[in-house]
């Protein structure tokens, strides 16, 4: 027997701005359900499958390094484009690992101070 992910769920302090920070980042909708001030808010992959991502208002701030964080590699931009959107959209860098060859990866904080790692494009990894 096995367990399926359901959600990866993110403590938050405001569980609905975080959730729409993510919705730009992933492009997946936030929940019908799901209005400002809400103390829960989700969201699902538009096909429904993989797991959801779910946040959740919690009152006290982030005080370590998370232990589980998301990878994303972008599906029609390079990874330098895209860590660059998400520095507009409002992340921070945190470490960059790029190397000289073109290979490595970019660790973004969220506005949660939420480590999420940005890596090389599939277009760039068979290039």
């Amino acid at each position: 027997m096995s367990s399926l992910v359901h959600s990866i769920t993110f403590d938050a302090g405001d569980a609905y701005t975080l959730a729409g920070f993510w919705s730009v980042v992933t492009g997946w909708p936030l929940g019908a359900d799901d209005f400002p001030g809400d103390p829960a808010a989700c969201l699902a992959p538009p096909d429904g499958n993989g797991p959801r991502l779910l946040f959740i208002t919690v009152p006290e701030g982030k005080s370590a390094k998370n232990r589980v964080h998301l990878d994303l590699v972008p599906a029609d931009r390079t990874r330098d484009e895209e860590v660059g959107r998400l520095l507009a959209l409002g992340a921070t860098l945190h470490e960059d690992h790029r190397r000289p060859d073109g290979t490595g990866w970019v660790t973004l904080l969220d506005p949660d101070g939420n480590e999420l790692c940005v890596e090389r494009s599939q277009a760039e990894r068979t290039a």
